[in-house]
């Protein structure tokens, strides 16, 4: 048996092994429940629990996320066959998201091996003596093995978890599941334009090869299209594709000219897109109202994100239980250079960073790819956005960069100087990062284990707390003989108290108490509504305010009516309300305040300020139908007709005709 075969066959067994141990560290976290954004997303999320597989059905649960401008249809609709398949028990969602992971995993060791196979290959005219050397000792090297441990590796990291235990990354987990069979495509495209093949012409031969230009035109544009349908992260697959251009292939026919179709391909499918996407988004990001949600303006974001990039290589490499702790909302915007002085400290790192790039191109080429590649990830979701600062899923590629870099520098033949601990160094972090995993996901496994385990992760954290004393209340059955109950009050007050929470625990103690017909404290309701005041509302905000107002609605809750026309009325205070919010006061007034007027005029408003939106539409037709308004009502009616994509809305549409008279 030859030497390579030798190593492909450990490397077989290596992921092989590496896959089991995935398996069985993450077993423990399938049997937990819903988390955090699981609720709006999925749980209460009705479209993408069809009754039925109807074409009608599917394109309404595709249409149904509230994530997204874009709705995120591919991800929506895996959920709904979830549904279809196994209902509401999350254990097959968390079991469908552990296979994806494991498919990427597989995927990651493909490209891995690729690009492994590829630093060997570069230009010799383009390598010093030192690069030489290390490619010599990379072409004795068992690059499957290699490769194999980076897969491994990535799919242990305890940075990546989310991505698999809470349901709703599957968003994040497909779309990158399709950045890697984009890349895995482009790079054979190139390797295939880059063999030569002779075709006679009047003057000469000259190499070409059509076939691996279509196939990088079609492994560019086709995985970049489908994981945006999954994720918007996936537009990133040009530019990690161009990172791998400019240090591997380097715009180069293999008669080592300059290949300009290559560069044209980038010029379409990246830089006009990114010139376009910019032109669209940046005045609205200029705009005052677009960061009125945001506790950060666009300046304190960049600041903040550049320490939080860098702390991202310290979570990933060496992770704490108080840096993966799920909930950041605890964290300390930056507010100048020196406020914290780790802002400038991280600056100048990630300048170094950028910098060693172009110093190990030539040098230590996968080192110079995996540092471009995680730099590249964190472009979108760290930069100008006006997202939340922290997310431990946006790692979920960046953390392959990281480990393409690390493991080719620890995993070195046996000859090479320092090579024993050097893998004394892998193997302790591949064990310190199963160890991580398996105990994170361990508590993953119980509602009340999370809970408990993530609020004394992050003792300062308000959503941490609030989750807490969430579970307490779930736990409670709403019965005040029971143990959880005295278990509540102080982690929710706790939260309510912390700077920058939201209305979230006052929301919970005030339904709770409502729901078990115990007193309401006046400071609960002064602290909500003093909140709601003092900032615009975000969408955990209004999501409190539409619980209180369904419990009122459906006669479980006793609440003030006149505390919650203040709370709406602060709320709405703000410039340019929410289409939610007006929707969610038009049916607190229509059903619990009967008043007609009003209900109409605010669901009127939220079809103004949401025009794409059907649900409002078809509020607004049923009130005017109650209201004997059934000419107006049919107009409505035909409007919702041009929203009816794919028949989604006719079964809404057809209960609206009957009323109407509509034919």
């Amino acid at each position: 048996m030859s030497a390579r075969r030798n190593f492909r066959l450990n490397a077989t067994v290596v992921l092989a092994i590496g896959t089991l141990v995935v398996a069985c560290v993450y077993w423990a976290g399938l049997s937990g429940s819903w988390l955090f954004d699981d609720y709006p997303n999925i749980v209460d999320n009705h479209n993408v629990q069809p009754a039925n597989a109807s074409l009608s059905s599917l394109v309404g649960a595709a249409l149904s996320s509230q994530s997204s401008d874009f709705k995120r249809p591919l991800s929506s609709l895996t959920f709904a066959v979830n549904y279809l398949v196994g209902g509401m028990d999350p254990y097959s969602w968390k079991l469908v998201n552990l296979l994806i992971h494991l498919l990427n995993g597989v995927a990651i060791f493909m490209l891995a091996r690729k690009l492994i196979q590829l630093a060997p290959a570069l230009p010799a005219r383009v390598a010093s003596s030192s690069l030489r050397s290390h490619l010599n000792q990379t072409q004795r090297a068992p690059a499957d093995v290699v490769a194999a441990l980076i897969a491994t590796g990535w799919m242990l990291l305890p940075i990546n978890l989310t991505a698999v235990l809470y349901v709703v990354q599957r968003m994040e987990s497909m779309a990158n599941l399709f950045v890697l069979i984009g890349l895995l495509g482009y790079v054979a495209g190139r390797q295939r334009m880059l063999q030569v093949n002779e075709v006679l012409d009047a003057t000469e031969h000259r190499p070409t090869n059509t076939r691996g230009f279509l196939l990088c035109i079609t492994s560019l544009i086709i995985p970049t299209a489908l994981g945006a349908l999954a994720k918007e992260t996936a537009v990133m697959l040009p530019l990690y594709a161009l990172v791998i251009e400019w240090i591997f292939f380097r715009f180069r026919k293999c008669s080592d000219a300059f290949d300009f179709r290559i560069a044209t391909l980038f010029v379409v499918v990246l830089l006009v897109p990114m010139a376009i996407g910019m032109i669209w988004v940046l005045p609205a990001l200029l705009q005052p109202n677009a960061w009125a949600t945001r506790d950060f303006t666009l300046g304190t974001r960049l600041l903040s994100e550049a320490r939080i990039v860098v702390g991202y290589i310290r979570w990933t490499l060496l992770p704490t239980p108080n840096a993966l702790s799920f909930y950041h909302d605890d964290f300390r915007i930056s507010t100048g250079l020196l406020t914290p002085w780790t802002t400038l400290a991280s600056l100048v790192m990630l300048v170094v960073m950028v910098l060693s790039i172009f110093w190990l191109r030539s040098r230590r080429p996968l080192a110079a790819l995996g540092i471009a590649l995680f730099l590249a990830c964190h472009l979108l979701t760290g930069t100008v956005l006006p997202l939340e600062l922290i997310y431990e899923h946006r790692n979920y590629f960046s953390s392959f960069g990281l480990l393409l870099a690390l493991v080719p520098l620890l995993a070195v033949p046996r000859q090479t100087w320092l090579a024993l601990p050097r893998y004394l160094l892998l193997a302790g972090l591949l064990l310190c990062w199963s160890a991580f995993t398996a105990m994170t996901s361990y508590a993953w496994g119980s509602p009340l284990r999370l809970a408990e385990e993530l609020a004394e992760r992050a003792p300062a954290s308000p959503r941490a707390q609030y989750e807490l004393g969430r579970t307490y209340i779930i736990y409670s059955r709403y019965d005040p003989a029971s143990p959880f109950t005295p278990l509540v009050y102080a982690p929710l007050e706790k939260s309510a108290a912390l700077p920058d929470s939201s209305i979230l625990p006052e929301q919970a103690l005030i339904f709770m108490n409502s729901r078990m017909h115990l007193p309401l404290k006046d400071a609960w309701w002064e602290s909500m509504i003093g909140k709601l005041r003092q900032r615009k509302p975000g969408v955990q905000d209004e999501s409190s305010l539409g619980a209180l107002t369904q419990c009122a609605r459906d006669g479980e809750c006793e609440l003030p009516k006149a505390r919650m026309v203040d709370a709406y009325n602060a709320a709405l205070s703000h410039s340019a309300p929410g289409a939610r919010l007006q929707s969610m006061y038009g049916d607190y007034a229509w059903n619990v305040l009967h008043d007609h007027d009003l209900g109409e005029r605010m669901t009127a408003a939220a079809v103004q300020n949401a025009t794409n939106e059907p649900a409002y539409r078809i509020t607004l037709a049923r009130m005017l139908v109650a209201q004997g308004r059934v000419r107006e009502a049919q107009e409505v009616v035909q409007q919702l007709q041009r929203l009816n994509y794919g028949g989604r809305l006719d079964a809404q549409i057809a209960e609206l005709n009957v009323l109407t008279g509509l034919k």
